[in-house]
């Protein structure tokens, strides 16, 4: 019988059990029931810690803390399987975008490469207090680049292993297995550093607690408030990076431990001009700079996606006329902008300013 991994449960489930009185039991009577089963399993334990300590007097010698660690413990079997199943999540073919490909958005670039580029570039600058950020959330409309500034990231940091993980790489039907789902992705990323998790939707895993979530959603949110920056976890090297369209939905201790919150605004006039030339590329266009600006002027509250339909469609606009036309006009790009519709609305562009005023920070 394995009393050591036995008695190193019961320590885990106590610690689950005290952060549950300390941050989640909202009345007496919850708070009393956890603490009975915390005591219970405090006795257990204790019982287990004395039966160890006899059988290691009885010829049994003790383990050195710098020994290696025995066999069976380095090859844990269902380790060795939850870290397999997250090595999907490793980002191995860089993306190939760089910082000029993305449009715009200076202060969230300037932000990312002070987390990310210059602590593996200049490592003796970040040393005593000044320490790089270990967690970044990017948030803003939809489709304004908040995904692909990731990629960027992923490209521009050539040293870092990059982990990009949505919920169904962390959410799993076996209970129990999520949370230490999620507690081997952050070992992994530990063991791996310099390393970067990029979370896209992270509102979908950390969202506010209430009283009607599943005790799955929330034991998960708990291990990664633990992870982030609980104690005994070293996570130095290691970038958590968010990105959400829906800030005001995030758990405020979730919220806080994404030290640096970008807001990703729609791109203005400038970015917009710079968006279209971007996605005209090498097609052949008789547009001018002075049409550029037009167009740019014209779309004002649409987002990055957006500019990127209606160029792909007024790219189409020549192939509808004839299969053989070669170029498309300024006429071709108007038809296009006319049928187009901004997906962001002004009631989700006030909810994310409003949450920017209280939480964020410019870019």
């Amino acid at each position: 019988k394995n009393y050591e991994e036995a008695l190193r449960l019961y320590q885990h489930a106590v610690e689950y059990f005290l952060h549950a009185i300390k941050y989640e039991a909202h009345n007496d009577k919850a708070k009393e029931s956890i603490r009975a089963k915390c005591m219970q399993y405090l006795d257990r334990a204790e019982k287990l810690k004395d039966y160890l300590r006899n059988k290691e007097k009885h010829g049994k010698k003790p383990v050195k803390e710098n020994q290696r660690p025995r066999r069976d413990q380095r090859d844990n079997p269902e380790k060795k399987k939850l870290q397999e199943q997250l090595m999907g999540a490793v980002v191995v073919e860089k993306p190939n975008i760089r910082w000029n490909d993305v449009a715009g958005l200076e202060g969230a670039k300037e932000a990312l490469k002070e987390a990310v580029i210059l602590p593996i570039k200049f490592p003796h600058l970040f040393t005593g207090k000044r320490t790089p950020w270990r967690g970044i959330l990017l948030f803003g409309p939809p489709g304004t680049g908040k995904s692909y500034l990731a990629k960027a990231v992923a490209t521009e940091a050539n040293n870092s292993t990059f982990f990009s993980v949505s919920s169904s790489d962390l959410m799993s039907k076996w209970l129990g297995e999520s949370e230490k789902l999620v507690k081997n992705l952050f070992e992994l990323a530990r063991q791996h550093k310099p390393s970067i998790i990029f979370i896209d939707e992270v509102d979908s895993l950390c969202g506010s607690r209430n009283e009607n979530e599943s005790e799955a959603a929330r034991r998960i949110k708990t291990e990664f408030l633990v992870q982030m920056q609980g104690v005994g976890n070293n996570n130095d090297g290691t970038l958590v990076l968010g990105a959400t369209n829906i800030p005001w939905v995030l758990d405020s201790a979730i919220r806080r431990r994404f030290e640096k919150r970008i807001y990703i605004p729609l791109p203005e006039e400038a970015a917009r001009a710079q968006m279209f030339r971007l996605h005209l590329g090498s097609t052949p266009h008789n547009l001018t700079e002075a049409n550029i600006h037009e167009l740019a002027r014209k779309t004002e509250g649409y987002s990055g996606a957006d500019i990127s339909i209606i160029v792909r469609d007024s790219l189409m606009q020549p192939v509808r006329k004839v299969q053989s036309a070669t170029h498309f006009k300024k006429s071709d790009m108007l038809r296009s902008l006319a049928t187009t519709r901004p997906t962001v609305n002004a009631d989700d562009l006030l909810k994310v300013k409003k949450f920017s005023e209280d939480f964020g920070q410019e870019s």
